[in-house]
């Protein structure tokens, strides 16, 4: 029942930033607020001690992760080739997390309808929750991000916003770290197109 209802247990949590890379700064739609709120989640990943794992889609070409996102607390940045993040290195990393069961990722990135809807596809097969964070991915347009959105609720994938998971992953006002990650969010996160179409 708890998976369906998109749970989350913070210390079988890991946090999977997807491919936020120089080279796809001025072809993805609403990219530098993308790289934005993602930024909110690797903050909130080192506040809250939730393991980050960051992947770079052939970085020789595509250049690292943007600067813009915090990613000094990963456990690794594993390149890529392969459109999904799951590559076997990062399958082999996870079993020494969170005490080698991991039952939930938070996932942000781009783009929605290819890297990231492979890694959602690998991981629900895998029977690990998956929370989408809408807000914190995109594509190169709208409507493969739309549509791609959509099908991962079908899949069984929770797909929320970047406010509403790190809520979520604190719980209470009385959690020893609610006003650290309230501070992230005192400010409401930029537009990313998702009401506006804005491409």
């Amino acid at each position: 029942m708890a998976k369906k209802l998109g749970d989350l247990k913070l210390n079988r949590t890991v946090l999977f930033v997807c491919d936020i890379q120089e080279r796809f700064r001025n072809a993805i739609s609403c990219f530098t607020e993308i790289s934005q709120i993602s930024n909110r989640l690797t903050e909130a990943s080192r506040i809250l001690d939730i393991p980050l794992i960051v992947t770079e889609q052939y970085p020789k070409g595509l250049g690292n992760t943007v600067p813009e996102v915090n990613i000094s607390n990963a456990v690794q940045v594993f390149p890529k080739t392969k459109f999904s993040m799951l590559i076997p290195e990062v399958e082999e990393k996870m079993k020494s997390l969170c005490g080698g069961e991991v039952n939930h990722v938070i996932l942000c990135g781009i783009e929605t309808h290819v890297c990231i809807q492979q890694t959602v596809i690998d991981l629900l097969s895998r029977n690990i929750e998956v929370h989408v964070v809408a807000d914190a991915v995109s594509s190169r347009n709208q409507v493969d991000r739309i549509f791609a959105l959509e099908r991962f609720r079908h899949m069984g994938a929770t797909v929320t916003t970047s406010e509403a998971i790190l809520l979520q992953l604190v719980g209470d006002k009385d959690h020893p770290k609610f006003k650290e990650v309230q501070a992230l969010i005192k400010t409401s996160a930029p537009d990313t197109g998702l009401l506006t179409n804005r491409l």
